[in-house]
């Protein structure tokens, strides 16, 4: 579910001193723990065996938790949104018979929430000693599979005493000793839009302008922003701005016209009409020619989280209907302004999503099933009142499973554009051609995720994954945000960074405070490697590999060269990839830019330099091998190769020797003309095995020209 802002704002900047306390999680490698000491990386507790936790006897750490069955046939359940196995080889899990021993011990898995066809395996355990017992994936009828969703622990048939249970994880299974990378410049993905770089603004920052924050939007290369922010979209009034704290209008004014950005407003629907929306139009595209292109009707007025007054008859709050009804106001009163301007709204990424009510359903015209879903719903009433939004709004949120399922879980971006654009086409048809898909919110999860690392990766990786759909926007949730304390923070989340109190804590927001270096999150410095991969205008193109854990992403810019983003999802294994270029051949020099563990280190240690790294990459080539460095994200620069060259080496009578220079593996295609003005006959075409190659030919009285150039 969309997290519309930290709702415990801490305005007491102090309060967020980092200290340089180190977490380790219990557990090795990329392993997936599932407990110790507590559940951990999103699992979740579903029954239905009487079950709770110890502190005697434990396997390590300070609990185990004590199996306690009160009748046959019970298992203790734990459940999980839908994991890859093929980064795991074995569940492992650690139990104690106690005084009596001998108890049985079952394991059932479960895919796609069902147990059908999976077997039980199972042992017994030893009496008031720890034993050991792992599972093979393959035993249990999961290995391989994308959709593993339970684990299920079993007694026997009998019922039995007490056993305890400790440290249960997936095993990761070996890191590849070499990822294969393909990288097809002449196919063609997407232009990309210089939106997908954005970031959200909120209106109790009170630094939204200032020299800093200018600065930081820049170093960003941002050209697209957000106001006033969340949730408080739906109780913010144009009329009446003063709070004594915080920043106003005014001050995103500023921010937008000093970093030459595009931006986005949320009007109030919540708790105000149309004629306010219009008024805010005027305000900021008449009054201050701001120019301003994209608005929204609200801000995931579905959720009950969310300020919606309509509850005079017929509105009821949190209605599609509802919403619909009203949005046809907004939408004609804000374009008698500025026509100009694109008005979006709210949507919900599935057909039977956010279904608050019942009282208006409506029926798919492709395949005839009734749904009472928000994006269904709406959209229907909304093509009854002859209106088509300009776009459609998208939040997207991890669901805190975990750093390694976070991780992953960018690539189900490409899931919900498809959903949303079939949605268009089944409830507006040809009206909704033009329509476009936004996302004005994405960040990390509300967890020490949000500061660590691993956000920072969430945030690049999100970026390649959106460019490969046809999404117009990506807008970070946040600049500043405001910290909040976690006192049950997940031991096995990856991170350091804890508040005065000792405790761990989390922050939406890429920088703290008035943002100075020492006050920025590893969000901040991996968006700072964007502008070396992507901005407005350039192009992605196709690119492949051959394992999950390392992101990659392409770029043809508009300035001539290529580049690659690369992200290793591992948090403790260096992986190597071999790149093969296909269609573009990169000059064997090029430069790279890093952001990752030594450099988040350097801000927990205050050794060393905590921003990116620019280093040379002087083994670059149409086929390179390098080494990525665990939890890194990587920006590589290519130029285009130098044109391959002719020279003469040597000469010997009645033979014309020439060479061709170049790199090798290189396609090159060799001709030949009389004159300069006739066509050029090709002589061959082939690939430079060594940097050199030496052609001879026989001299005859007719002049001959010679070239040489790259192939795709």
């Amino acid at each position: 579910m969309s997290r519309l802002h930290i709702r415990t704002h801490v305005r007491d900047w102090s309060a967020l001193i980092l200290l340089a306390v180190v977490t380790l999680a219990r557990g090795a490698g990329d392993d997936l723990l599932i407990y110790s000491d507590q559940r951990n990386n999103g699992w979740g507790d579903w029954g239905w065996v009487p079950h709770y936790a110890t502190n005697a006897p434990v396997h390590s750490g300070s609990n185990a938790m004590v199996f306690a069955a009160s009748s046959t046939y019970q298992a203790w359940w734990l459940k999980h949104n839908a994991i890859d196995t093929s980064l795991y080889t074995n569940l492992t899990l650690w139990v104690n018979g106690g005084t009596n021993g001998g108890q049985y011990v079952g394991v059932t898995a479960e895919l796609g929430g069902s147990t059908a066809g999976l077997p039980r395996v199972g042992a017994t355990v030893s009496t008031n000693s720890w034993t050991k017992l792992t599972f093979s994936l393959a035993s249990l009828g999961v290995a391989n599979k994308t959709n593993l969703t339970a684990f299920q622990i079993w007694n026997g048939g009998t019922l039995q005493s007490n056993y305890f249970i400790d440290d249960i994880a997936l095993v990761a299974a070996p890191t590849p000793g070499l990822v294969h990378v393909g990288l097809l410049a002449t196919q063609t993905v997407r232009a990309v839009d210089a939106k997908i770089f954005g970031i959200n603004q909120v209106a109790w920052d009170g630094n939204v302008f200032t020299p800093t924050s200018v600065q930081v939007m820049n170093d960003l290369g941002n050209p697209c922003l957000r106001w006033p922010g969340g949730s408080w979209g739906d109780g913010y009034h144009w009329t009446n701005e003063y709070r004594g704290w915080g920043s106003y209008s005014s001050d995103f004014i500023k921010l937008a016209t000093n970093t030459h950005a595009q931006a986005f407003i949320i009007v109030n629907y919540g708790s105000s009409d149309a004629d306010e929306a219009a008024f805010g139009v005027r305000m900021f595209n008449v009054t201050n020619k701001c120019n301003f292109k994209y608005w929204e009707i609200g801000n995931e007025c579905g959720g009950s989280w969310e300020t919606d007054d309509n509850t005079n008859a017929p509105w009821q709050p949190h209605d599609p209907w509802t919403y619909a009804m009203r949005f046809t106001n907004y939408y004609a009163k804000m374009k008698a302004v500025d026509p100009s301007i694109k008005i979006g709204a709210v949507a919900d990424i599935t057909e039977d999503g956010t279904s608050n009510y019942t009282n208006h359903p409506v029926v798919n015209p492709r395949t005839g099933v009734t749904h009472n879903g928000w994006t269904p719903v709406m959209l229907t009433y909304l093509r009854s009142n002859n209106v088509t939004p300009d776009f459609l709004i998208e939040h997207k949120y991890p669901p805190a499973d975990g750093d390694t399922c976070n991780l992953l879980w960018s690539s189900t971006w490409s899931l919900d554009v498809v959903s949303l654009r079939q949605m268009v086409t089944d409830y507006l048809g040809s009206a909704g051609t033009n329509l476009t898909l936004e996302c004005t919110e994405n960040g990390s999860t509300g967890d020490p995720q949000s500061v660590s690392l691993v956000g920072g990766l969430c945030y690049v990786d999100s970026i390649g994954q959106v460019l490969q759909t046809e999404l117009n926007s990506r807008l970070w949730w946040d600049t500043r945000n405001g910290g909040s304390t976690i006192t049950n923070s997940d031991p096995a989340l990856y991170g350091w960074r804890t508040n005065a109190t000792g405790y761990r804590f989390e922050d939406g927001g890429i920088i703290f405070n008035t943002g100075a270096p020492t006050e920025r999150y590893p969000k901040y410095y991996c968006a700072k490697l964007m502008p070396f991969f992507a901005a407005g205008g350039d192009t992605v193109v196709k690119i492949t590999n051959d394992y999950s854990l390392l992101g990659t992403y392409a770029i043809k810019r508009t300035n001539g060269t290529l580049t690659l983003l690369v992200i290793n999802k591992s948090s403790s294994s260096n992986l190597t990839a071999t790149v093969n270029f296909g269609g573009w051949l990169p000059a064997t020099n090029a430069t790279i830019y890093s952001y990752g563990i030594p450099q988040d280190d350097a801000a927990r240690t205050g050794s060393g330099s905590w921003d990116i790294q620019t280093n040379s990459l002087t083994t670059a080539g149409i086929n390179f091998t390098n080494t990525y460095t665990p939890y890194s994200a990587s920006v590589i620069v290519f130029n285009p190769a130098p044109p391959p060259k002719l020279a003469q080496p040597a000469t010997l009578p009645g033979k014309f020797i020439f060479q061709l220079q170049g790199q090798p593996g290189a396609r090159y295609v060799l001709q030949s003309s009389t004159n300069l003005n006739s066509a050029w006959i090709s002589a061959t075409t082939n690939t430079l095995s060594g940097s050199t190659q030496n052609f001879t030919n026989n001299s005859s009285g007719n002049q001959q020209f010679w070239r040489a150039f790259w192939l795709p």
